[in-house]
């Protein structure tokens, strides 16, 4: 929808309840996962994180075919002549509005989804030892294009909302828009959104609750341990 054609101010939802928490749920736990990354202490938290972003991308696929209007990828994914055109249009400061996601964003959404599903796969095998080192060096070599492909959608979202004259980012937090009523999403499906989070929760509190405890260390067997070290030295 070209900004020509847009008569109306009138904000409506566009981002359902799902979709939101879906998003700020995978912005939480790939910024976690990459603090923890390398470290032993927290190597837990860094594959409970995996698993929560396997599942979130599950979900949105198939939220993606089901889901509200503007949540369904036949409503916002292009083919090339589309992010071209777009792209032309922001070059000429005449940028076509789109109430969902346009067609550059799309591109850099289905990206992330993709890169998502393949590093999580490659730490899942690399942490339980279905391979050799290349699975962990093809796991840290897709995390960091995922931080590139981050970095260059959160370039896209202060181009965009310069460019559009709104705030992207809120938009995701209260899910409204400026476009036309027959644009907007049918449902707000809260329901599902409070699912979608209570489920999440509840999975990091399991992971947490069974944990295997740390090997607790007794004092004499510190110092057992301290004389055999002695011992071997001598």
């Amino acid at each position: 929808m070209n900004a020509e054609a847009t008569t109306s101010n009138t904000r409506v939802l566009v981002w359902d309840l799902p979709v939101r928490v879906f998003h700020w749920l995978m912005v939480a736990s790939f910024v976690l996962a990459w603090l923890t990354a390398e470290s032993e202490r927290w190597r837990l938290v860094h594959v409970t994180l995996g698993y929560t972003m396997a599942g979130l991308v599950a979900f949105r696929i198939v939220w993606g075919l089901v889901g509200s209007k503007p949540a369904r990828f036949a409503s916002f994914v292009r083919g090339p002549a589309a992010v071209k055109a777009y792209l032309l249009s922001l070059r000429a400061r005449q940028p076509e509005h789109h109430t969902g996601h346009n067609p550059a964003g799309a591109l850099a959404i289905v990206g992330l989804l993709g890169l998502t599903a393949l590093t999580t796969a490659f730490g899942w095998a690399a942490y339980n030892e279905l391979g050799g080192e290349w699975l962990a060096e093809g796991h840290e070599v897709l995390a960091n294009t995922m931080i590139l492909l981050v970095g260059v959608h959160l370039l896209g979202v202060v181009s965009g909302s310069l460019a559009h004259g709104e705030n992207l980012a809120r938009a995701m937090v209260t899910g409204r828009k400026a476009g036309q009523p027959q644009e907007a999403a049918e449902r707000s499906a809260w329901p599902l959104g409070v699912l979608l989070l209570v489920a999440v929760l509840g999975f990091w509190v399991w992971q947490w609750q069974t944990a295997p405890a740390a090997p607790a260390t007794s004092l004499s067997g510190l110092i057992s341990s301290l004389r055999e070290h002695d011992h071997d030295d001598d």
